[in-house]
């Protein structure tokens, strides 16, 4: 286990003002989502979709990821957020305990339904918010830097020589707690993230079946999730067991699998995109 000198965190706060206090946490999670929106309408629009689509989806998805975000980590914190607890503890969003794969859960419920009521086509909106969804995400990352959560356990001295001694000073500094120097699980999928986000760029000019970039997405975020969760020091559990996340990105990879070779097989989708206008 390293020691190091603590040099000081970084202040969470971005601004006050009077009795309104502003995080970094909140910055950075907001300028995730204004630029995952301006890919999904740039994208939307080069593909023949109405330029209003995702602002529009937005409104209903936004506050519904946090709802179910939170119902998420309820669930499975039951013991320390419900049980024993005054009845406001479980909506106490302001105290921390969310999870992204509530969020994504809920997003993804409402798109459908949004979908159906707008008379879009499900796969093609989620082919175009799939690059977009990861982006946010590796930028989002960093406010959980910023707050000294989501970090793995210490590091050991044979990490540290041989991969993280080449840290920039300010995240070293940064996962520095208590005189100990703790793993950036936040960079490790931040960088995945960004490694995501070019493979399905990538995948997109590639003129794939419609509906297979989402479903990459859905593969790759889950295996890197995998295997960052289990460096992770605060993670949820189910039965006190096994880490929810990698469960639950288990079945989504196992799932998404299946789904792309049952398409496939099937021909229950043959459709490609052309790098022009949907028809």
């Amino acid at each position: 286990m390293i020691v190091h000198e603590t040099h000081g965190a970084l202040n969470p706060i971005f601004i006050e003002i009077g009795p309104i206090t502003i995080y970094w946490y909140a910055v950075i999670i907001v300028t995730g989502i204004l630029i995952a929106l301006w890919m999904a309408t740039k994208e939307s629009v080069r593909l023949g979709m109405s330029q209003e689509v995702f602002a529009d989806l937005l409104m209903y998805a936004l506050p519904i990821a946090i709802i179910s975000a939170r119902l998420y980590y309820v669930i499975f914190e039951w013991q320390t957020q419900v049980v024993g607890q005054p009845w406001w503890k479980p909506f106490a969003i302001w105290e921390g305990g969310i999870a992204i794969h509530g969020a994504l859960i809920g997003s993804v419920i409402t798109a459908i339904v949004f979908c159906e009521k707008r008379g879009i086509e499900f796969w093609k909106l989620a082919d175009v918010a799939a690059p977009s969804i990861i982006i946010g995400q590796a930028i989002g990352r960093w406010g959980n830097f910023m707050n000294q959560e989501a970090h793995g356990g210490p590091v050991s001295d044979t990490v540290y020589e041989n991969f993280l001694r080449f840290l920039p000073d300010f995240i070293e500094n940064q996962m520095v707690i208590d005189g100990v120097l703790y793993h950036p699980t936040f960079l490790y999928e931040s960088l995945w993230n960004l490694l995501v986000l070019a493979g399905l760029i990538w995948l997109r000019k590639r003129n794939p079946i419609r509906g297979e970039v989402f479903l990459n997405y859905v593969i790759w975020y889950s295996v890197g999730r995998f295997f960052i969760e289990g460096l992770r020091t605060d993670s949820l559990y189910v039965f006190g067991l096994l880490r929810t996340a990698q469960v639950i990105s288990l079945i989504l990879v196992i799932g998404s699998i299946a789904l792309i070779i049952y398409r496939r097989k099937s021909n229950l989708e043959t459709r490609r995109y052309n790098g022009k206008k949907i028809k």
